[in-house]
């Protein structure tokens, strides 16, 4: 987190080329509409879905200025946003004038973006906002005869503290009295070098700023210091000056429709099985080709194979993005969540670890999740961390780091853990279904996993909806991810989410129990080991073979899917999951690794617990892709796993006509 300004400003420049994109993007748009109109006898011809376009796009281009800190840009934008508003709630009927208005004001903002591009000094804005703002006073809505003061800019200022929070006096209090005398336009957190925090709060209305009860409750107000003071006679476009006409230098970035990087790897994957289906036909063909032409024959096969491959981490490369996206978000959230008596801590590692965009999209809400449940259930407040021989301020800790071919994102905090017997008492008192003794790690998590489980009585605005963490483990599931959990009482909490890099093209291990084929992501993948049969041993009903100095259990996929294993001298042992919850999933054979097309099976008529998708080898045959957490689990303690072996081969011949 920036703790001071220059640390704030090389946060903020991370952001700026992305926000340029973005706002040339709103401004395309509102150019396109603005050229629509055709004034006719001084009125323009408007529809409400051009309008409400235009407003989303001021608005949206307000925002986007608030997170980069361009003053100029952000009010110029609500200026625009607000004349829109007032018209929309009024006849929604355009005037020439309101036409001339919004074009200027909307060169003026180009201006403005190029003049930070380049680092001038940005035009005043002055004018076109008083225009603006008249504009809008004239259509709104007053009682006949009646002349109402136009808003002011004001900025206002509050620095919390114990003794203003003692009296109830709290930066939501605030924000509901501003927004009785006006409407925020902005609001940023601010922190000093000694590490304070005040907020300070861009307010369009009509404030008394010498008032007594404003000083009595920590706010400071004053004016917005102008471009320029003399703005009576104002004109309607800007001034010409070293700006006017000024063309935005070239942008380096092209931003693309994630739809069409999607169309580019399902081209790239079919590429894939057009290849594999190559190989096969040049293996059949090539006992009858003479080795001297076959060399070359091989020498252009592996040529394709490496520009294949090339090509396929390109596009995966171009789909990559920072972690960060999300990381970056959270600490205003756990500023909002803190209070004056949980004080927290926030540190981030491994933002820069990339990962696909689709994913970082479907997982924004499970880390946001998981971010408010460290700050409302795991962390303690100030009184209960002192009694505990702590410090003050709790720490939450949010990391991300690559793995092979996967992404682990850990959030962490030192608070006060999960009461295992408490999580049980309150699923029991919800007829859930609690294992006898103490609750594993493994068990916890399928309890606050459960759907409507939640440790509150009541919702607060942090959590307490039972409904979080059953959707944080079912979009981490979807994605073909896990979900772990480790904790101390006492001591502390840490959620562990581990996603593939990507989930359109990976390799996979290859193999058979008896006459089926089956694919593995090689992430899922830690080790391949070769077994004798007669080094395992029964135990509860569970085999297990010694394996690196302990005990590995072993799990026969014949057994699970209710497959005829054709037994062999040695038996094909993948491991998967960490060293203290290693798994072997037990194949007939391995054939070794293959680069596949993952198509996911979302229809929930034949989706079976333990298989994440589908490919093709090149053959015309369906291979199912196994999800081996889940199956390795679901086979220790689930009978719907066991009972899926029925469904598998229906399975496969519905994926082989859908996929």
């Amino acid at each position: 987190m920036p703790d001071d300004d220059s640390t704030g400003e090389e946060f903020l420049a991370e952001f700026l080329d992305d926000y340029f994109a973005e706002s040339d993007e709103h401004l395309t748009a509102v150019r396109h509409i603005l050229l629509e109109l055709e004034p006719e006898s001084g009125v323009a011809g408007i529809s409400p879905a051009m309008l409400e376009e235009l407003f989303r796009s001021f608005h949206s281009l307000k925002g986007l200025a608030g997170m980069v800190h361009l003053r100029q840009a952000e009010l110029l934008s609500h200026h625009l946003e607000s004349y829109l508003r007032r018209l929309r709630e009024a006849d929604g009927i355009l005037a020439a004038a309101g036409v001339d208005a919004l074009i200027a004001g909307t060169d003026l903002l180009e201006q403005v973006l190029a003049a930070r591009r380049l680092g001038h000094e940005p035009p005043s804005i002055d004018g076109v906002t008083a225009r603006l703002s008249a504009l809008a006073e004239a259509r709104a809505e007053r009682p006949a005869g009646s002349v109402a003061p136009a808003p002011e800019p004001w900025i206002v200022r509050f620095a919390p503290s114990p003794d203003l929070v003692a009296r109830g006096i709290t930066v939501d209090r605030i924000r509901t009295r501003l927004r009785e005398h006006g409407e925020i336009t902005s609001a940023t957190p601010r922190i000093d070098a000694a590490g304070g925090i005040s907020f300070e709060f861009l307010v369009t209305g009509r404030l008394e700023p010498d008032a007594e009860i404003w000083r009595d409750q920590g706010v400071t107000i004053e004016r917005p210091t102008p471009a320029n003071e003399d703005t009576g006679d104002a004109a309607v476009t800007a001034a010409p000056g070293p700006l006017s006409g000024l063309a935005a230098p070239p942008s380096h970035f092209v931003r693309v429709d994630l739809a069409r990087l999607d169309e580019l790897m399902r081209l790239i994957g079919d590429l894939v099985i057009t290849r594999a289906r190559l190989a096969d036909s040049l293996a059949r063909v090539e006992r009858h080709v003479p080795p001297v032409e076959w060399r070359a024959v091989q020498e252009n096969s592996l040529a394709i194979d490496r520009h294949l491959r090339d090509l396929r981490e390109g596009v995966v490369r171009v789909r990559m993005v920072p972690v960060g996206e999300i990381f970056r978000r959270m600490p205003f959230v756990v500023r909002d969540l803190a209070s004056a008596d949980k004080k927290v801590r926030l540190e981030i590692a491994g933002q820069d670890t990339e990962i696909d965009k689709f994913l970082i999209e479907r997982m924004m809400d499970p880390i946001l999740h998981l971010v408010r449940n460290a700050v409302s259930h795991g962390l303690e407040t100030t009184a209960e961390r002192r009694a505990a021989g702590k410090t003050d301020e709790g720490l939450l800790t949010l990391s991300a780091a690559a793995v092979g071919d996967t992404v682990v994102v850990e959030i962490s905090d030192d608070g006060r853990g999960i009461d295992g017997v408490a999580v049980a008492r309150r699923a029991r008192e919800k007829g859930l279904s609690v294992p006898d003794g103490t609750l594993s790690n493994e068990e916890l998590l399928d309890i606050l996993c459960a759907p409507g489980f939640s440790t509150r009585e009541a919702a607060d605005l942090a959590s307490g909806r039972g409904v979080g963490m059953a959707v944080v483990r079912n979009t981490v599931q979807q994605l073909g991810g896990t979900l772990t959990l480790d904790t101390v009482p006492g001591n502390g909490t840490r959620f562990a989410i581990e996603l593939p890099l990507t989930l359109a093209i990976s390799d996979a291990i290859i193999g058979t129990v008896g006459a089926r084929t089956f694919a593995v992501p090689q992430s899922a993948v830690r080790e391949v080991i070769e077994v004798d049969p007669h080094t395992v041993r029964s135990l509860e009903n569970n085999e297990i073979v010694s394996h690196r100095g302990g005990v590995l259990p072993l799990v026969r996929l014949a057994d699970v899917f209710g497959l005829e294993s054709r037994p062999r001298r040695s038996l094909h042992v993948l491991v998967s999951g960490g060293s203290r919850g290693a798994v072997g999933v037990v194949f007939d054979r391995v054939v070794g690794q293959r680069e596949i097309v993952v198509r996911a099976i979302s229809d929930p008529l034949i989706r079976v617990p333990g298989v994440s998708g589908a490919t093709d080898l090149g053959d015309g045959k369906v291979v199912l892709i196994l999800d081996l957490p889940a199956l390795a689990a679901g086979a220790g303690r689930s009978a719907a796993v066991r009972r899926a072996g029925g469904v598998v081969k229906a399975a496969a011949r519905d994926v082989g006509g859908r996929s």
